[in-house]
């Protein structure tokens, strides 16, 4: 008789944290953040409550992973995709020595981002969330966003080098007039979020940072 192959735990285990991410993300999506429950999402997910918390200690902290999760697979895809990937944290913001156009390649893939329907409605529950849940939106900008704002003051600290931006600029304000438009028409919906406009706000922000005649 042949012997039993014994169960491959890792792979469960695996299994079960996708099964879970997918179900905290469909259902904040479908409900929001304030009536998705840690015993709706394990009902979602198939699994008991005990194996959730004894892999995360609250709800915020299941959503936070599955939307990090989230935010990696689409990179990946996109990355594979023949497009330039959108996930600036793994990837980097390009230095071709033209300020404008690697600004303006990185804005057209945050647009991408924020309009793709996968990612938005999670995006969107932990952004509400996060504005009114200190705690909540504190995590989100450390985990998330500051990784990410980095990159752009690292790229525009080189423009400063390469005389392309002001010595006298503070990078991190910069980068908000790069970041903070877009955030303002997604979230509000006040228009439509293209790379047309991604593009004028570049042209807009760099004839601002760069040097006085």
């Amino acid at each position: 008789m042949a012997p039993t192959k014994a169960p491959d735990s890792s792979r469960r285990s695996d299994r079960s944290r996708r099964a879970i991410h997918d179900a905290a993300l469909a259902l904040v999506a479908e409900v929001g953040y304030r009536r998705t429950t840690i015993e709706g999402i394990a009902a979602r997910a198939g699994v008991g409550k005990q194996t959730i918390y004894r892999w995360w200690p609250s709800k915020a902290a299941v959503l936070m992973d599955a939307f990090l999760d989230l935010a990696g697979r689409s990179a990946e895809g996109a990355g594979s995709g023949g497009e330039a990937p959108s996930d600036e944290a793994a990837q980097g913001i390009p230095d071709t020595g033209d300020l404008v156009a690697d600004l303006k390649l990185v804005l057209r893939a945050t647009v991408d981002e924020l309009n793709d329907p996968v990612l938005e409605a999670p995006t969107r529950a932990l952004t509400a969330e996060g504005i009114v849940d200190a705690k909540l939106g504190a995590e989100f900008v450390h985990k998330l966003l500051d990784p990410q704002l980095a990159l752009y003051v690292t790229r525009l600290r080189a423009a400063q080098e390469a005389g392309d931006v002001r010595a006298d600029v503070d990078p991190r304000i910069a980068l908000e007039l790069l970041i903070g438009p877009l955030m303002h028409r997604w979230l509000l919906r006040t228009l439509p979020l293209t790379h047309a406009y991604a593009d004028e706000i570049v042209d807009y922000a760099v004839g601002g940072l760069a040097p006085r005649p």
